[in-house]
């Protein structure tokens, strides 16, 4: 963990949380539901997971979302970037995460990341990739970058795919970027992200994961948004939910933790535990802590 993250000790506005009980009773997440969620401005938690017991434990702490990301490469394969991961590979995490909702007859949304190169050549490519991972069981799938992205997410919805788009540092194209950095900072780099946003929300996305971009501009995409709900990693506490690494948020990083992540785990004492008080500390803005995000 890094040492800008919030404490771990017992003054960590985490720890004080008690658990938190799923009801007895779940409906499975719907796309409606998300968005009435959003429209409400009732916080939708997501976490990634990449195997069935994970997604299991996830699903029974009331995750609402579950991100099969690409990042499974440098959290399981040990890669640098998320470049290297395959289509067969998101393929089989996607059919795992899935097997393991259905043991406890869990209720999560299932997003599927397309990887690197399965859906850059041509809205065809997009549309056979994502196939491939909603025949696997995902309900939905995500995409990175805008301008070019709209007219593919707008030719897969029309084909009856959900789509989450990918604003701000989008990891697959890292090296464009300059490396990790935060996305957005200039007027005009902020202008052009409010104008992807707008654009992936016309084209018929319906959510959007916001990364390492500044709270302000955060909120303010947030708001400019009425049907698309937005999901903050490294975006400060303003938008419609928030998204972590499984890894990360129990402690278990291999490289530099981000500042904006905080180690669940230290806090509950069980991997159940640590996502029960994640729900929660979202539900209850708590998490995250806009201070920590004032890039």
């Amino acid at each position: 963990m890094s040492p800008n993250s919030p404490s771990n000790t017992g003054s960590s506005p985490y720890s004080t949380l008690p658990p938190a009980s799923p009801p007895a009773t779940r409906k499975p997440v719907s796309l409606p539901r998300l968005l009435e969620m959003h429209a409400r401005g009732e916080k939708i938690t997501m976490l990634t997971a990449y195997d069935a017991t994970f997604a299991a434990v996830a699903d029974t702490a009331g995750v609402e979302t579950i991100l099969v990301g690409d990042s499974l490469g440098m959290v399981c394969q040990g890669l640098h970037s998320t470049v290297g991961v395959t289509l067969e590979t998101m393929r089989y995490h996607v059919e795992s995460v899935v097997r393991g909702v259905r043991r406890v007859q869990g209720t999560a949304w299932i997003i599927g990341d397309l990887p690197f190169g399965s859906y850059q050549a041509s809205k065809e490519q997009a549309l056979r990739s994502a196939t491939v991972l909603l025949q696997a069981g995902a309900h939905m799938v995500k995409l990175e970058g805008g301008g070019w992205t709209a007219e593919t997410a707008r030719f897969l919805v029309e084909r009856g795919i959900p789509v989450c788009g990918h604003l701000g540092l989008t990891p697959q194209t890292v090296h464009a970027l300059g490396g990790y950095r935060v996305q957005g900072r200039e007027d005009k780099d902020a202008a052009t992200l409010k104008r992807h946003a707008l654009e992936l929300q016309d084209a018929g996305a319906t959510l959007l994961v916001l990364e390492m971009v500044p709270a302000t501009l955060s909120a303010e995409i947030t708001r400019a948004l009425s049907h698309c709900a937005t999901i903050g990693i490294g975006a400060g506490v303003d938008t419609s939910g928030q998204v972590l690494v499984l890894h990360d948020m129990l402690g278990m990083n291999l490289g530099k933790m981000p500042k904006f992540v905080h180690n669940f785990m230290a806090d509950a004492g069980s991997v159940l535990g640590a996502m029960q008080t994640y729900v929660q500390a979202v539900k209850q803005r708590r998490f995250p802590d806009n201070a920590v995000n004032a890039w």
